[in-house]
């Protein structure tokens, strides 16, 4: 682990004892917890994405925000939902997304979590899947996507206003721009399939298969095979992997009050499939320490996020993220953002 950020899962509403009651609170807090995180030297700030629910469901204003108030940190998605998503719009988003924040993003994508309403990106227009769960159209959609970052033609151009039928691109462009872009995968098949595309892999706390073995040792081996899957591709360069976490240093009284106990891997239905889901860490930091070491995936990624408690707010939950930076990251080897190389613009950008 060299890298670990917060994955917020955005909720929000007037529920007991919440600090985050409306979509103002979200939106401001998700701001505000991002330059405190960066302050602190956390690597990333990344956000879940759901429709017809109140949680975060236009991620790049949020992300551009927040990029346009920090200086380090890493802005993103985990995930979004392409079955919702124009490809070309979502493409011209992201490269314009990348040039303001100086390349510092991770943008995870893929068919999406299982919905709180029926079909519903067919009420946005995105009709034609034959899929019960639309993960045909959001793979197609991701090629159109991967080609239009790429600076690929997408339209013949009018002579009379480009001197020629030539295909135009979308326009802004972001040179690396794919080398910043995630396939959110919760088997391992898919791993695979976003090793082939040459895409960074983002795994969950849950994954949608069980093989009767330990969460932990399931999620590396979905990380192998998305290594093999790279490098049999022939992709140049590593790619970067990303787990999520619950994870919650016990450093004082309110720490134990809330998280005081653990519990463990689970299996159970989610979106049709048997699935494995990962269990929550909450310990005393010498013990998190060597529960995590203990985690092969946690140790096999080179980014871990850390799922917070929206709900308890900006405070408690900065609290986690210096606990979690003081007391446990370093043993991990943790390298904090604002020591790293520092990114910079592309030199080109059309």
């Amino acid at each position: 682990m060299e890298k670990f950020g917060f994955l917020s899962f955005g909720n929000y509403g007037p529920g007991r004892g919440s600090k985050v009651v409306d979509a103002h609170a979200s939106l401001h807090q998700a701001i505000d917890l991002s330059v405190r995180a960066d302050e602190l030297g956390v690597n990333g700030a990344y956000f879940r994405v759901h429709h017809f629910a109140r949680q975060q469901s236009a991620p790049m204003t949020l992300l551009a925000a927040i990029a346009a108030r920090t200086k380090h940190i890493e802005v993103g998605t985990g995930v979004i939902d392409l079955r919702y998503e124009n490809p070309l719009y979502l493409a011209e988003e992201a490269a314009s997304l990348d040039i303001i924040a100086d390349q510092r993003i991770a943008l995870g994508m893929s068919r999406g979590s299982p919905e709180t309403v029926t079909r519903g990106y067919e009420s946005f227009g995105y009709t034609g899947s034959k899929d019960p769960r639309g993960a045909d159209i959001a793979r197609v959609k991701f090629d159109q996507f991967i080609a239009a970052i790429d600076g690929e033609g997408i339209a013949a151009g009018d002579p009379r206003m480009t001197g020629s039928d030539r295909p135009q691109p979308i326009r802004p462009l972001s040179p690396g721009l794919k080398n910043r872009i995630w396939w959110g995968s919760a088997t391992r098949d898919s791993a695979e399939w976003a090793g082939r595309q040459g895409v960074n892999l983002m795994s969950s706390t849950l994954l949608t298969e069980d093989a009767g073995i330990p969460f932990a040792d399931l999620q590396a081996e979905q990380i192998d095979r998305f290594r093999a899957a790279w490098d049999e591709a022939g992709h140049p360069g590593k790619p970067r992997v990303s787990v999520s976490r619950s994870v919650f240093p016990l450093i004082n009284d309110l720490d134990r009050a809330y998280f005081g106990s653990t519990d463990s891997d689970q299996v159970g239905v989610i979106d049709g499939y048997r699935s494995t889901f990962g269990k929550t860490y909450a310990a005393e930091p010498d013990v998190l320490i060597e529960q995590l070491r203990a985690d092969a995936a946690v140790m096999s990624a080179d980014t871990l996020m850390l799922t917070i408690p929206v709900a308890l707010g900006v405070d408690f939950n900065a609290h986690i993220l210096e606990s979690f930076a003081t007391h446990v990251a370093p043993a991990l080897g943790w390298n904090p953002a604002d020591r790293q190389s520092p990114v910079g613009a592309a030199s080109v950008i059309a």
